[in-house]
Order: C-alpha cells, then structure tokens, then sequence
C-alpha cells in the first residue's frame, strides 16, 4: 500500500514521528528517502526493482523484503545497504540502566561504536535526547542533510539510535535535531564522542581507538606512599619552532623520560579533554569522552599511559563534572531545554565562568559523568582523577549573593545533589585509583567515607597551606616575623584531610607572577628563598604538587601560548633549581620519615614553632618504629642564624639548599650535638645517625 501523502511530506520536511515505521521493507513496498537523487532499485534476488519517485526524494514501488538498494545521483552510482531495513541496535536494559542512573558504561553503548549488526557492518550512533521532535545524524556520507537518516526514539528512555551499514571510524558527524517547540537546533556534537575534529572545528568523528596494553601501572599510591606530582599543560610544555603542538608520541618519548628522570611518582594532566577555546586551559570541556584533537589520534593517550607506566610512573588527570561550556554545538540545551544543566537559572548558571552547571540531581546527568570517569580510568588506564572546582560543586551559594541562590531542602547551602553524585562516583571507584579533590571550603570530611559524612576523595588540595606560604613569602624578609603565624597555622589543621600540598599552575598566572618572581630581594636572595621554600614543602607533611616551570625557576609568568622557557637552564642558577627538586624528590622516596606518616600526627612534631624574631622554623618527621627521623630547618632571612636547637642525638646534614651543587653560597653548617648555625635563606635536613653494637 502506498504511503499517504501527508506522510510523505513528513518525511521530506523532516518531521516524521516514526520514520522506522514508514521507510523500509513493508508489506511487499520499498519506501527510501533519498533527498536529490535521480532514480533507486531495491535489489533482491540479482533483480533490480525499480521505486517510483513518489515525490522529489522520496521513492517507493513493489519489491520482495530486502536491504539492498541501487542509487543514481547527478553525479554517482551508488549500492547501498538500508538502515531502515534494520532492527534496534540497543537492548532494554541499556534504557533501563541509564533511566535508573546506574550505568556506569555508557560510552560503550551510546555514541559511535563501529558494530555487526544482523550480519552487517557498520556504525551504531545512539544518543541521548528526550525533549527532541526528531534526531538525525549527519555527515559527509548522507550531505549534512538531517532528513536522510532521521533516528529511532526509543520512548521509555529518550534515546534515539540509528545503525548505519557501510559505514567506517573516521567519519565526522553530528546529530540534528528539532526541539520541543519544532524548531531545529544548532547541529550539535555527539556527547559520547571518542574524538573530535581539531578546533575551529567542532565535529565529532567516529572512532575505534585500540591498544594493546604492555605495561602494568605502578602500585596504588596512598597515604603512606611517597607521592609527587608534576602538573603539565600538554600544549604548552613544549613546542614545535614553528608553533605546533607536540603530539602523544612526542610527549611520551620527551615529557615522561623527564618527568621521571626528575624523580616525580606522577604525571598530572590539566584537561586533555576536548574543548574549543585555548584559553580554558582544558577546563571548558565539551567531549568527555575525547581526548583533544590538539595532541593527535585519540588513541595516542592510551599509549602515552602505557609508556607512563612503563616507567614506573602513574598519570592524573584533572577532569571537571562541575560545570560544561555554553557553545552552540555542545551539551547547553542539547534538545532545545534544559538537559544536562540544571533548569533554576540559580543552580543552572555558573556566575564566575559563564559556564552551565549540570543538574546533579537526574540521574542520567550522574549517569553520564560517572561513565566519563569510567571512561579515563578503565579504558584509557589513568591511574586518579584530580577533580576541578569541588567548592562550586557542593556550594549552592558559591559566588551569589544573597537572592542568587535558592537553598537546599533543609534551607541550607550544601548542594545534596552533588554530595550524592560524589558518593555515588566514589563507590564506584575501580580499585587502586585516586581521587584528588580541588576543593578550598571549610567543609569537612572531604577525605573522610560518605558513611562518616565525607565526600570520599582520596586526597584534597591544601589551598590554606598555598594560599600562607606564598602570602609570606612574597614578603620582605624584615617583615616576615610579624606573619610567622602565615606558615605555623597550617600544622594546626594539617591532618583534618589527607592532604595534597599545590604549587599549581593557578598560582602563577593572571598577574601573579613566577613563583621566583614574587619573591622579594636580589636575585641571588630570590633562587636562595625558592631553593629553601622547596625544601619547605618537601619536608612539610602533605602530598607534594609543582606546576611544571617550577623546577627550572621560571622568571615569567605562564601562558597557554607558548611553552616553557628551557633556555633558562643556560644559566647555572637555573640548573641549581632543577637539581635541587630532583634531590628533594629522591630524598622524599628514599626516607620513609619523609612520607610515611604524611597523613597522621604521629609523623611530625615541632623542635621550635615559635621562633618568630628570627624567622626559623624547625620540626621532625618520623616514619614509624625503626625509621630513622629527618630533622627540617628553614631560615627564611638573609641573616645566619646561630645555635638554633635541635634534639640531642647524632645528626648528619642530608640536604643543605645553600650548597654550592645547587647554587647556593656554599656557607659552611655549624653542627653540634644539640644545635646548628643555620646560613641564611637556607633549608637543611638532618637525618639521624643510625647506632649499632661495634
């Protein structure tokens, strides 16, 4: 029976609300919508059955059950197989799982996945759009025409999924769609994508990324394992002379080798998942589940991971579930109202970054970011997750003022639906893998099990901690011992959280300066302080985090646009710096006393915290029965410092920043059994002697 009229118009309109039941094999016709072209023959049996152009683009005529079709376009033949000639490509429990907001693998099952299909190959797109009139997808393949390949809605969930035979990875595509009101939207990319086409471009591309994995990560890192992280912008570390981005490969055969030659446990990665502007630094992602076409073929970070494994290194990956960017082709109103960010304008609206916030609260938004976790660690092998912008995440009044914010249930400002996805991510967390939480509240428990009220995060940025030291060392040495308190404060709180100590890339942009600097005095003074405030934070209890640039001493500020300056190390200086932190980081290794009670008090305890007038801190770290106590002094004045006390005992100097090997004056140490003349702007450790029968 031919089909009515007025569907056929449906159908060349685009708007037809079940293009499966129209298109396709039924009762003894072939119906196909092939907007521009000439003539179509379904084939079945070696014959040709010709369709008569009912209308311009739409054929139909009698023919046995087939999926084969003979196309002529003005310029073209063509032999294609039918999608509308195929069953659904996704099962029930799929639906059900993502509904539910228990399916922890949608990246497996929505988007792109090349597949056979009822005995053919091709690929299956799946996309998830519940407010949509019609989702087609759209490519070089059909003319970026939407009425070509509308999608199947499968009505319980909101997904609309289409199997196109023939079809191969590396096709770019996006998916058009007509919102609630009939309009059609802004082509949009897939938010399930493997990979996307490079910037200014916004297309996603099909892709099957593969590797085969040879290396085993290195062991779990812990409160009680020795953990040093290198933050790396990817782009900016180096670059080609003529601009380019260094690509995986490159990277892994040059960052890592010095990342782990410098004696650093991880590599942590600002965000490589796509995002259209620069600027963002990453954190503005709209593909999370593509890493950036800026570093090559979306399998190159699989293989960057191995090799970062194969040297014993574990890779982090900051990732953002907080909030997403506003771009037309992105996730904001994705099916013409509000889906992945929270309708109140209040919740839905980031003030700060203009970004939107997601909607925590439905379960398919937490559905889709837990499997964006799964996804980084699981199939691409990061070892942790650092999480951006925790703080804005769990505070409904974060950044408003008062009327800008609507409260929670029980009238407060914790935002329970965020709390709930974190403790939902956080049980789901694959074994042996961390989580890191940016996050600079004074809420508690952020390390601590949901059970206890805490979010469950692995480790949590000392904010405080970064936001003191630097406030105090950016002042002259003569003022110091009125803000003594700036360094002391943070072993009043040091074991409330497992701690991360950030010397992130955060603290030298936007005007802040290098971390060199902001430190005020001759240049000499400066390395001096930056060598001793180094030794500071190694000895510090706390996770250890330094922006790349740190460790050579960078005088400029960063930026995304240019790499970091290697010539420095020309000068010997510069090369002191660098030797210093690989020293530190061997050191904190080597000396469990330096590490292994990182977390709990047991591990520390002051010599002198309140030596103010002279600007001399001094305490010791312990690891535990039988490990031998490292002993930390800083002077952070010009002036030597003499008979600072020490426990009584036999000491030997493990480090001395004021070294000639580092840079330093080469001043000599005066130690005796119960005290040290300590030069100034100088950091020592002293390692207790170990005793044993003659």
């Amino acid at each position: 029976m031919p089909l009515p009229a007025e569907e056929v118009a449906l159908l060349l309109a685009g708007r037809h609300p079940d293009p499966f039941a129209a298109l396709g094999p039924h009762g003894g016709e072939h119906r196909a919508l092939l907007p521009g072209a000439e003539a179509a023959w379904a084939l079945a049996g070696g014959v040709a059955h010709p369709l008569a152009p009912r209308a311009p683009g739409f054929f139909e005529g009698p023919a046995p059950p087939t999926r084969r079709l003979r196309i002529r376009w003005p310029d073209a033949g063509q032999e294609v197989e039918d999608p509308y000639a195929f069953g659904p490509a996704l099962g029930a429990l799929d639906e059900h799982l993502l509904l539910e907001g228990t399916h922890t693998a949608l990246h497996r099952r929505l988007g792109a996945h090349p597949v056979l299909h009822e005995g053919a190959a091709g690929l299956r797109f799946a996309v998830w759009a519940p407010h949509a009139r019609r989702v087609s997808v759209v490519g070089g393949w059909n003319g970026w025409d939407g009425r070509r390949h509308p999608m199947r809605r499968r009505l319980d969930s909101g997904v609309w999924e289409i199997f196109l035979p023939g079809l191969a990875p590396g096709e770019p595509y996006k998916f058009e769609l007509l919102g609630p009101d009939g309009r059609l939207l802004p082509l949009k990319a897939d938010p399930f994508a493997a990979a996307a086409e490079l910037r200014p471009a916004t297309a996603s591309v099909a892709a099957a990324p593969r590797h085969e994995w040879r290396h085993a990560p290195p062991p779990p890192a812990g409160p009680a394992t020795p953990l040093s992280i290198y933050e790396v912008h990817a782009p900016s570390w180096k670059r080609h002379p003529d601009g380019r981005f260094w690509d995986w490969d490159e990277l892994a055969a040059g960052l890592l080798p010095y990342v782990a030659g410098m004696g650093f446990t991880h590599v942590e990665l600002m965000p490589v998942m796509e995002h259209p502007l620069d600027a963002s630094w990453g954190y503005q992602v709209t593909g999370f589940f593509a890493p950036t076409a800026r570093l090559g073929d979306p399998a190159g970070l699989r293989r960057f991971v191995d090799a970062a494994h194969g040297l014993g290194l574990g890779v982090i990956l900051d990732w953002v579930p907080g909030h997403f960017p506003r771009d037309a082709h992105g996730l904001a109103r994705f099916d013409g109202a509000p889906l992945f960010e929270h309708p109140d304008p209040r919740r839905g609206l980031h003030p700060d970054w203009g970004t939107a916030v997601f909607d925590h609260g439905r379960a398919e938004v937490r559905a889709f970011l837990r499997s964006s976790a799964a996804f980084w660690l699981e199939d691409c092998r990061a070892d942790g997750l650092r999480v951006d912008a925790v703080s804005s995440m769990i505070r409904l009044d974060y950044s408003r003022g008062p009327g800008e914010w609507a409260p929670n249930a029980d009238g407060g400002a914790e935002n329970a639906d965020a709390v709930r996805f974190l403790h939902e991510l956080h049980a789901g967390l694959p074994p042996g893998k961390l989580s890191i939480a940016e996050e600079a509240t004074d809420r508690p428990g952020v390390t601590a099990p949901p059970e206890e009220g805490g979010l469950g995060f692995g480790f949590k940025w000392n904010m405080g901690w970064m936001n003191d030291t630097l406030r105090y060392l950016a002042l002259d040495p003569v003022h110091r011992r009125w803000h003594h308190g700036l360094v002391t404060f943070g072993l009043v709180y040091a074991w409330n959280e497992r701690f991360v100590l950030p010397l992130s890339h955060d603290e030298v942009v936007h005007g802040k300066g290098s971390l060199l600097g902001r430190i005020p005095g001759t240049d000499a003074e400066r390395f001096a302080t930056l060598r001793a405030f180094y030794a500071f934070m190694w000895g510090h209890p706390g996770k250890k985090l330094l922006f790349m640039g740190g460790e050579i001493a960078q005088w400029r500020e960063w930026s995304e646009a240019r790499e970091l300056d290697w010539w420095l190390l020309e000068h010997a200086p510069h090369r002191g710096v660098q030797e210093l932190v690989r020293e530190l980081n061997r050191l904190h290794r080597a000396h469990p006393a330096l590490h292994a009670l990182d977390c709990a008090p047991e591990g520390f305890a002051w010599i002198e915290p309140d030596d103010a007038e002279r600007s001399v801190f001094s305490w010791r770290r312990r690891g535990g029965d039988g490990v031998p106590e490292v002993l930390v002094l800083v002077n952070f004045t010009p002036v030597r410092r003499e008979a600072v006390p020490i426990p009584p005992g036999r000491w030997r100097v493990l480090l001395d920043t004021g070294a000639a090997r580092w840079g330093g004056a080469g001043e000599a140490v005066g130690l005796s059994a119960a005290a040290v003349d300590l030069p100034g702007l100088c950091a020592l450790y002293l390692e207790e002697e170990e005793t044993g029968d003659a």
